[in-house]
């Protein structure tokens, strides 16, 4: 290891953070989302760090990524490096402490949370997360009561004193092998409460569109839903990137008609000027930046 020696004066931390995180994966997609970065720039990444080291970090296997001996000589003193610029940086910044409360629509993808949460909770350890998870129809006045310092709103349209973060596509869904009923059947629906907009939304196309429908099943939870379609009892309106295996979308072709999109919003406790919450702000918007679906604005 005597080239990674000579060679650490010019190392960035960005390189060894993609280096750990491909580490602890073993698979370079499942870091790059961990961390907020595309597999291809990861890879090169991966390639800069190897080059500027002079050695290979991993062996490429059929089941993912293995880290050779130098790639295990070097892990240690990866962590310790940024285990020292996490210090260095905490000794003049004082550190982040406290609590940070934060809400996100069940129906974004657990990916998208487990991003947030692996970016923010690596950076700032001290820092407690309390996570609400679930119906966003309360979110807003849940931020206006204090209750949350920082929410992910869905609504048809931007809500005002927000901040824009992506468009999720709605989609009638149905279990993989689902067939329509007899023509003048009614479809059978999963919908959320009546809280809930795309409840609405569902309904009034529909109707619209002259279609028969009952409601088999009406649920606050994404999970409800979910379980209906993956039963194959029936269809419902789900985000695009929150389909399960064994889902699939029920086309225009097919006689559905289309549905809008969701707009993302992040909304922010007015009198709320924590620097912990700032920082837990730019970990929604690079977790809502990653592609999984859905469409930043």
């Amino acid at each position: 290891m005597n080239e990674i020696e000579r060679s650490g004066g010019g190392l960035e931390l960005d390189l060894l953070r993609g280096f750990l995180a491909i580490a602890r994966e073993g698979n370079v997609t499942k870091a790059a989302v961990g961390i907020g970065r595309t597999q291809s720039a990861l890879s090169v990444q991966l390639k800069r760090l190897e080059a500027l080291l002079g050695v290979s970090l991993f062996e490429r296997e059929a089941r993912g990524m293995r880290l050779t001996d130098a790639g295990l000589s070097l892990l240690p003193r990866a962590e310790g490096l940024l285990r020292e610029a996490r210090a260095l940086r905490d000794a003049f910044s004082g550190g982040l402490s406290g609590r940070v409360t934060i809400a996100i629509p069940d129906d974004c993808g657990p990916s998208v949370l487990a991003g947030i949460l692996q970016r923010f909770c690596t950076a700032y350890p001290e820092v407690e997360v309390f996570a609400r998870c679930g119906f966003s129809a309360a979110f807003a006045e849940a931020v206006d009561a204090g209750a949350v310092d920082l929410a992910v709103y869905a609504a048809p349209g931007e809500l005002a004193g927000g901040e824009r973060l992506a468009d999720v596509q709605i989609e009638w869904v149905a279990r993989q092998d689902w067939s329509p009923p007899p023509p003048g059947e009614a479809i059978l629906l999963a919908l959320f409460d009546r809280e809930c907009w795309w409840r609405d939304v569902a309904i009034r196309s529909l109707a619209s569109a002259g279609i028969p429908f009952r409601t088999l099943l009406s649920s606050e939870s994404v999970l409800g839903l979910k379980a209906a379609v993956s039963a194959g009892l029936a269809v419902a309106p789900l985000a695009r990137e929150s389909l399960d295996p064994g889902m699939r979308i029920l086309s225009q072709t097919e006689g559905f008609p289309r549905l809008p999109a969701s707009c993302l919003t992040l909304l922010r406790r007015a009198d709320c000027e924590s620097e912990a919450v700032a920082r837990m702000a730019e970990a929604i918007r690079l977790g809502f930046r990653q592609p999984q679906g859905l469409r930043p604005t």
